[in-house]
């Protein structure tokens, strides 16, 4: 049978496509870039008419690229950032406002309000969440209560929400299918992730109208076909679009972790951990999330997360904020002409830290300065404040899973640096494993999407496609590490709080 995906990966800072064979090799990809709004301190907002754009263009290219024919692609699946909000008038097609990125803390002062009013118990039963302006919900209040007319218009049923995967979905499907997988949806801050339903409660806490919601659904079924007419995209009509999971839930399964326990962490422009729990939505007691990580052939897995808000974002400040670097490899190169980090540490809070601290306060602080101090040291710092978080993250995760991890698999982008990988395992005294096919988040949303169509039989068929590159393992002394851990928890102290609400 016809046995090629194309998986579109809509990421933060750019769109991609790439089109995958059944023994999950890189056919051909394609990726464009795009800006990133910055209206005021702490607001992050994307032009959802540019990621559709970039999205259908690298859509359009991969395929091209492949040199294959419209009966050679089975299906197409697609991963995206999650909690990123969009809200658009269901006619037209426009949307109202710019998609209010996940990283967007605007929303801080509507959750302090939530926490006011005592609701955040019931919040983390249902959701399993935690209160904060990282979700979906807050964000669609915000442009409810800010937009000129945006509020009347949903609730006479004239406007529709969804995250970044049910806005690519809905255009794909020419306006026919507003769905989001259960994994998106348990993003919102509105989803009861036991019963798989919105909340109605939750959703009259943020007042806002049910009708705007987009139909909840598996993550590995058929939600439409491309629709005719689509502007470069005519040769793909009628191909089904059959498999959808939010980024990081994609790239776990991508990473093979099918089994309770497994585990993964994504490198990009956050950090996210996440750890299989099998069936059981457990509750964390150290200020992690519970989420869905994908639901198919009617059985639904779950998963511990903890987030890093900043990780390849702080390597990019380097280079285009302070203009200290030109390219990331040159961050490694600076990182590994200096035998230490000269005591300098930098916490890369610059939109508030996630797990397991939760502080929508905290700032970006680089502390231990002297004379002596220069760029490499700097760099070096902002690669092993990414390892420190991703540690202080599995330290919690432990802590709720009763027992230690084994493994740590790992991929996206600055997985690539062997320095951070080596340093990551120094500090949690773990076997670092990264896989040969580093594309393993748009993999994810491939293989959902090939579970669909019948290009893979089974979930376990993935165990035989993931192959290892490099494990890395510790080389530090315990003792070392663990002083470097504790300066850093020392420079984090200074990080907290610090904008005065």
């Amino acid at each position: 049978m016809n046995g090629y995906i194309i998986a579109l990966d809509q990421g933060t800072t750019s769109s991609r496509s790439i089109v995958f064979d059944q023994a999950g090799n890189i056919v051909s990809l394609a990726q464009y870039p795009f800006a990133q709004i910055y209206p005021k301190p702490g607001w992050v907002e994307h032009d959802p008419m540019v990621i559709l754009q970039t999205q259908m263009h690298a859509l359009g290219q991969a395929f091209e690229k492949s040199e294959l024919s419209p009966t050679d692609i089975a299906g197409i699946g697609i991963t995206n950032q999650r909690e990123t909000t969009i809200v658009w008038d269901k006619n037209t097609g426009k949307p109202v406002y710019n998609a209010i990125v996940w990283q967007c803390r605007r929303t801080a002062s509507i959750c302090d309000q939530l926490e006011t009013e005592g609701v955040g118990a019931y919040i983390r039963d249902k959701t399993g969440l935690l209160i904060d302006a990282y979700f979906s919900g807050t964000k669609i209040k915000w442009i409810l209560d800010n937009v000129e007319g945006a509020r009347e218009r949903a609730e006479r049923g004239e406007l529709l929400f969804g995250t970044v995967d049910s806005w690519l979905i809905w255009n794909l499907t020419g306006g026919k299918a507003h769905v989001s997988d259960y994994s998106n949806c348990a993003r919102t801050m509105l989803f009861d992730i036991d019963a798989l339903c919105w909340d109605e409660k939750l959703c009259q806490m943020l007042d806002i109208p049910m009708s705007m919601l987009p139909k909840p659904v598996p993550s590995s079924q058929i939600y439409g076909r491309v629709a005719p007419n689509l502007p470069g995209l005519e040769m793909l009509e009628g191909i089904p679009v059959c498999g959808s999971a939010g980024d990081q839930t994609a790239a776990l399964l991508g990473q093979a972790c099918i089994e309770p326990g497994q585990a993964k962490n994504t490198y990009g422009t956050g950090c996210f951990t996440l750890m299989n729990t099998g069936s059981r939505s457990v509750r964390s007691a150290s200020g992690l999330l519970t989420t869905v990580a994908w639901s198919v052939n009617g059985k639904t897995t779950y998963a511990l997360e903890g987030s890093v808000f900043n990780a390849g974002s702080s390597i990019q400040w380097l280079r285009d904020e302070l203009q200290l670097i030109s390219t990331s490899r040159e961050c490694d190169e600076l990182a590994e002409s200096v035998e230490d980090n000269g005591g300098v540490y930098l916490v890369s809070a610059f939109t508030g830290l996630g797990a397991p601290r939760w502080d929508m306060y905290a700032r970006g602080t680089i502390v231990g300065l002297t004379r002596g101090s220069k760029k490499a040291h700097i760099a070096r710092a902002t690669l092993e404040g990414i390892a420190y978080q991703v540690k202080d993250l599995l330290d919690a995760m432990e802590m709720d899973a009763g027992h230690p991890l084994s493994i740590l698999r790992v991929d996206g982008g600055a997985s690539v640096s062997n320095f951070l990988m080596q340093f990551e395992s120094d500090m949690i005294r773990k076997p670092i494993d990264r896989p040969k096919m580093v594309e393993t988040t748009a993999f994810g949303a491939a293989f959902l999407a090939g579970l669909a169509v019948g290009v893979w039989n089974e979930m376990e068929d993935i165990t035989k496609i993931r192959q290892s590159d490099r494990v890395f393992y510790p080389v530090m002394d315990a003792e070392k590490a663990k002083e470097q851990h504790n300066a850093w928890l020392r420079a984090v102290d200074r990080s907290l709080k610090w904008i005065e609400k």
